[in-house]
């Protein structure tokens, strides 16, 4: 991946076929996954940018806070069994909180397109309450935001973010300092 500048996704924590008997739709979630072993990644491949998500709830806190440390990892989306609204509340605040618009919001996994009918409305509606209430917090402390700056961070939440992150080349910014 390095020698051809190519991104490396990784999505953390899933168990196979927890149940073998219902085959595809019997896979659940590793209780906890090791995160040490993301952050020996991007420590070991600093010139390799890093997509990240994890299944697990209990994971999302360190996951933050390792993107908060690495420029070669994003972190993105609420998978599988974050999918909930509850879930994607709690995660999309901490991620706002700790990362700013540095993220992606939600992504399409879906194994098929009857999925994205129901994943897209709910994560829209969770993730517009989300932003409303910083935006709400910044109106509080005496900062007002413009149309102009919300647009741009609900942008960089659906997207815009994750296209700033895949345009990073650490391999030439590397070449320049040699």
């Amino acid at each position: 991946c390095e020698e051809r500048d190519l991104p490396v996704a990784l999505k953390i924590g899933a168990h196979r076929r927890v149940n073998p008997r219902l085959k595809d739709a019997g896979d659940g979630v590793v209780a906890f996954a090791d995160a040490s072993m993301l952050s020996r990644l991007c420590t070991r491949f600093p010139n390799v940018r890093f997509l990240a998500t994890f299944l697990s709830r209990t994971n999302q806190h360190e996951a933050v806070v390792l993107a908060s440390k690495f420029r070669n990892l994003h972190l993105y989306g609420c998978w599988w069994f974050c999918n909930n609204p509850s879930i994607i509340h709690e995660i999309t605040s901490m991620r706002i909180e700790m990362l700013g618009t540095a993220f992606t919001a939600q992504h399409s996994d879906a194994r098929v397109i009857d999925q994205l009918a129901y994943k897209w409305p709910h994560s829209r509606a969770v993730i517009a309450a989300v932003l409303s209430k910083e935006v709400e917090k910044l109106i509080i402390s005496g900062w007002t935001p413009t149309r102009k700056e919300i647009r741009r961070d609900v942008q960089r939440l659906f997207g815009g973010s994750y296209e700033e992150f895949m345009s990073k080349s650490f391999l030439h910014q590397q070449d320049q300092h040699s």
